[in-house]
């Protein structure tokens, strides 16, 4: 079976693909642009085929309808060239408006149609009246139309009247019936056809613009994913370094032993902080066709026992409860979870220092996931550092991922100088995204970044 067939054979038009067709397509849309452009060209070269196609012939000297018409016994009236000449330019210049003005246009051909005919008068620039017709039903509205096609009756029962003496009136009648009705058949399917491409076109538009939008909708959700992943990796990484770091300048004078303890401890969170930005930038980077990159699982609660290991190597103590089955929870509840105890932790280490106590609850029950992080603040009962009611943009990404399991989240002081971060998720099936089920939504959706 050739292509051809099996294109034709698959419901493909055979013919669409032709040269032949193809150059007829693109010589289309030359000439529409080109009437675009210039759109009295067009309606003038109309004119001017109908007048040398119609009109001429009844100009010609040796033209002679007498004996035809005493073949059919009809008697037409031959008028001077002048008013010949009139007739038919009544008929014709009206054309030249047959799109700007379909509705006049068709009333003055109209009536000049009546009256040649009304003085016995038989012209081939008649057809003229079927082009005004047809423009009024392609360019002109339904309304219109409609009184268009009762005067296109009486006009046709006119003539029929006249040709009465040769041919039988039902005979005239039918034809130019059926001429009138081609006319505004092939201007309503026209019509129509223009009107279906048109909306083929503005729709291709407007999914052209939507797709734009949601490429860079997809651009600016990545982008800041991977600034919000940076943050969770880099900022609580280097807050336990440079914690660690501090801690462990101290203590070399006095014990070596514990400088040398904090500097391996730096070591291991820089190897897994370079481990994990080498995974997040893998993924991003054209691998080109080469092996790609070793994926991990994200962290989930069965991590936050690291967490709180590598947190208290810095210095706070650090108090991790769990109750109800939260092991089973879905990954992407637990990686909110996971980020949410990662940000407050830091905050932690940031602002109330390495003396600090710090007590971290999840609790699973009634449909909810309750994530608490308290601690006591600095040593001696010192004002947390930071300006009071300063919300930093980790505060922000938090109440954000809460969000979207239809959870909330709460900042602010605690019993004495401590600060007390508390997250509430909805882990009901029939929640906003269905969170506690199998699937999940995508484990890190959030559109925000979370740098603090």
């Amino acid at each position: 079976m050739s292509e051809h067939d099996t294109a034709a054979g698959a419901g493909g038009d055979p013919l669409s693909g032709h040269p032949v067709f193809a150059r007829l397509a693109r010589l289309g849309q030359r000439a529409r642009q080109a009437d675009r452009d210039h759109p009295w060209v067009l309606d003038t070269a109309v004119v001017a085929a109908v007048f040398l196609l119609f009109c001429l012939p009844d100009l010609l000297p040796f033209h002679d309808g007498g004996e035809r018409a005493r073949e059919h016994r009809i008697v037409f009236a031959r008028p001077p060239l002048a008013a010949m000449l009139a007739l038919q330019a009544g008929l014709l210049l009206p054309l030249l408006w047959r799109r700007r003005r379909p509705a006049a246009a068709f009333a003055a051909v109209a009536a000049v149609f009546v009256l040649q005919w009304s003085l016995g008068v038989a012209l081939r620039a008649d057809v003229a009246l079927l082009v005004a017709l047809y423009s009024l039903a392609l360019h002109g509205s339904l309304r219109h139309l409609a009184w268009a096609c009762t005067a296109m009756a009486g006009a046709s029962a006119l003539v029929a009247v006249e040709l009465s003496g040769g041919l039988p009136v039902g005979d005239a009648l039918f034809f130019l019936f059926s001429a009138a009705t081609a006319a505004v058949a092939v201007g309503i399917a026209v019509r129509i056809r223009r009107a279906q491409l048109a909306g083929l076109r503005e729709r291709a538009a407007r999914l052209e613009v939507e797709r734009d939008q949601r490429s860079r909708l997809a651009t600016a959700t990545e982008r800041t994913r991977v600034a919000r992943e940076m943050h969770d990796i880099i900022g609580h990484n280097l807050s336990v370094i440079i914690t660690l770091a501090d801690g462990g300048a101290y203590a070399t004078e006095a014990s070596p032993e514990r400088g040398r303890e904090a500097l391996l401890l730096i070591g291991e969170t820089s190897r897994q902080a370079l481990g994990e930005l080498r995974r997040m930038l893998g993924v991003l980077r054209d691998q080109g066709g080469e092996q790609g990159p070793e994926f991990t699982p994200q962290p989930g609660i069965a991590d936050l026992d690291g967490l709180c290991a590598r947190i208290r190597a810095a210095g706070p103590q650090v108090v991790y409860t769990a109750r109800g089955e939260v092991g089973r929870l879905d990954r992407g509840v637990q990686l909110m979870a996971y980020r949410i105890v990662q940000e407050a932790l830091t905050n932690t280490l940031k602002h109330a220092g390495p003396d600090t106590r710090a007590h971290v609850t999840l609790a699973a029950e009634g449909g909810r996931l309750r994530v608490r992080v308290r601690d006591g603040g600095p040593p001696g009962g010192a004002v947390r550092g930071g300006a009071a009611g300063e919300e930093g943009h980790g505060l922000t990404g938090m109440r954000e991922r809460a969000a979207l399991y239809g959870g909330t989240v709460t900042a602010g002081p605690g019993p004495g100088a401590g600060w007390t971060v508390e997250a509430v998720l909805d882990l009901t099936p029939d929640g906003p995204d269905g969170p506690g089920s199998t699937s999940g939504p995508d484990p890190d959706p959030d559109p925000t970044g979370g740098l603090t």
